[in-house]
């Protein structure tokens, strides 16, 4: 992956680049969702909500930078990377704190509809807002600055993407490996056995609900700054169906299996979409084809033929 951005221009694919770059941030958020629906077995419809509010926290934060008026009359716009980001990672938290404590009152099919209804209420919320683009969107003019680096530079993007997506996984790893995580599966296959021995069901899926929406927060916000560009298109429900495709592409409940999912999604919508604009149709039969072959998605399908060799 560092040799990534010299092979792309020593081959003439400098698109490589960009594309590799929409993986990682998609693997991050896609991953994010993985926490709760693999390891928590909670099916959440409205993870796009924090992604879009991670990329909308950026455009609104550099609007009122560029524009020098304060947001809510006190608090200053930005354009810096180190401010922008962690403030997307803590409104998303507030977000998925507020959503979840009142979803998680519910299962099954209804917590499905809530988190649904949600993600969609904030992005007819965010299209009426027409201060800051509407239904077009927010433009940002210019990606958030980092000290002694040119943002400009679309591979130096990439190596900040990738070292974030690597201190991103390293957390996960630490945290799905831990008791919490542990307590995690546990409910995924019995909650009453869980409570039984006096563990609050409740409030671990919360903790867990609320660490996932800030991955998704901080992929969201590393989007709006590689793409320069928030829409209201960020938070609707089809953003949360692509998440849950890669993340079942992957390997639902395994650590790295959303990011190869987002890797062969964003290959396989670059590629049939260069051959017919119905490459939704091809995706869905592929998709088809790896919840009942793979027994897993790709991760396990790779790792039964390597044990096979």
């Amino acid at each position: 992956m560092i040799a990534l951005p010299l092979i792309a221009d020593a081959t003439g694919y400098s698109a490589l680049t960009s594309l590799a770059t929409r993986i990682l941030i998609y693997g991050i958020a896609a991953a994010s969702l993985n926490l709760v629906l693999g390891y928590g077995g909670l099916v959440s419809f409205g993870h796009a909500a924090f992604f879009g509010i991670g990329g909308y926290v950026v455009g609104i934060l550099y609007q009122h930078y560029s524009l020098e008026e304060p947001l809510f009359g006190f608090i200053p716009g930005t354009n810096q990377m180190l401010i922008t980001l962690p403030v997307a990672i803590l409104i998303s938290g507030l977000a998925a704190a507020a959503i979840g404590a009142l979803s998680l009152r519910t299962g099954g099919v209804q917590f499905i509809m809530i988190t649904l209804a949600f993600a969609q209420m904030l992005f007819f919320l965010f299209v009426s807002l027409k201060t800051y683009g509407g239904d077009d969107g927010l433009i940002i003019r210019r990606t958030n600055e980092l000290p002694g680096l040119n943002m400009r530079d679309k591979q130096t993007v990439y190596y900040v993407c990738l070292f974030i997506t690597a201190v991103f996984f390293a957390l996960l790893w630490r945290i799905v490996n831990s008791r919490f995580g542990n307590v995690l599966v546990g409910l995924r296959q019995s909650e009453k056995r869980m409570a039984a021995i006096g563990l609050p069901a409740y409030r671990y899926r919360l903790m867990a609900f609320i660490i996932s929406g800030m991955g998704c927060g901080l992929a969201g916000a590393l989007m709006a700054n590689f793409l320069r560009f928030a829409s209201p298109d960020m938070m609707h429900w089809t953003k949360s169906g692509e998440l849950m495709v890669m993340v079942i592409l992957g390997g639902v409940g395994t650590l790295f299996g959303p990011l190869i999912g987002a890797a062969v999604f964003i290959v396989l919508e670059t590629t049939l979409a260069a051959w017919t604009e119905n490459w939704q149709l091809a995706l869905g039969f592929i998709l088809l084809f790896v919840v009942l072959y793979t027994h897993g998605g790709v991760q396990a399908l790779v790792s039964r033929l390597m044990g096979k060799r």
